[in-house]
């Protein structure tokens, strides 16, 4: 595009002022115009490339570009014919400019090859890990629904179990009911126990299913002294020639009814061992 701009500017020159001075001097100044413009740009450039810039040259270069679309424009609005095809490319100057400061600003954002492969790395590991966390999620949410749809089928037997089962039961309740009240039992039971116990009719209750009495615990026999249980550890230790292991002793004293806790039994075999 910058060729395309120096090329225009210089024919609209050459034709525009060749008309009013001779065309070598015409020459001259469409060669001047382009060649400051391809002079600051080169200088640009190299001041970018040394990581560098320069205020007053970036002036002057679109000063330049400017001067150029200036020399299109105005070519354009004093042509007696193809006036709208050389306006539409009098902006050819100012585009260009515009391009290349784009470019530079590329290259102070442009990355070095092995960069751009970490970064492309780090990217396909976040992709990764990314698609390997929704897998994991997916077969949790798998796992959760199978496991639930199992638990809701358990529970669903055990309820048509249950509903079995009460309804077993409350037919069992009703005969027993029906046969408590009916006339033949009675009759039936009677004719039993009269002659058991003359003139008594019994009355045939349904049992009661309810809470019962506690049993009462058994009282626990008196404690042996520390005395009388080293004694009996050591009668029951020298039972047998050689002695008895602390193993042996324990098992026959519980064997013979004794009673004693681990820790006095120890404590008592260690006395009198």
């Amino acid at each position: 595009m910058t060729a395309v701009s120096m090329v225009l500017t210089l024919a609209v020159v050459v034709m525009w002022l060749g008309e009013a001075m001779p065309w070598p001097v015409a020459l001259v100044v469409g060669v001047g115009i382009d060649g400051g413009w391809l002079a600051t740009l080169a200088y640009e450039r190299r001041l970018a490339a040394q990581g560098d810039h320069s205020g007053a040259v970036t002036g002057i270069g679109w000063a330049f570009g400017m001067v150029a679309t200036g020399v299109l424009v105005a070519h354009a609005l004093t042509a007696d014919s193809y006036a709208g095809a050389w306006l539409a490319v009098s902006w050819l100057p100012v585009a260009a400019k515009a391009l290349w400061l784009v470019h530079g600003l590329w290259e102070r954002t442009a990355l070095t090859p092995a960069a751009l492969d970490t970064i492309a790395g780090i990217r396909q590991e976040a992709r990764d890990e990314a698609a390997v966390a929704r897998a994991r999620l997916r077969a949790e949410a798998s796992t959760e629904e199978t496991r639930l749809e199992a638990v809701t089928q358990a529970g669903a037997r055990v309820a048509r179990v249950q509903a079995r089962t009460a309804g077993a039961l409350a037919g069992a309740w009703s005969t027993l009911e029906s046969a408590r009240k009916g006339e033949g039992t009675g009759r039936a039971l009677t004719s039993v126990t009269t002659s058991v116990t003359p003139g008594v009719t019994p009355r045939w209750e349904l049992p009661v299913w309810g809470p019962t009495d506690p049993v009462p615990a058994l009282e626990a026999g008196p404690g042996l002294t520390d005395d009388a249980l080293d004694a009996l550890v050591d009668a029951i230790r020298l039972s047998e020639t050689p002695a008895l292991s602390y193993r042996e002793m324990a098992a026959r004293f519980r064997a013979a009814g004794h009673s004693a806790s681990e820790v006095r039994l120890r404590a008592a075999w260690k006395r009198v061992a």
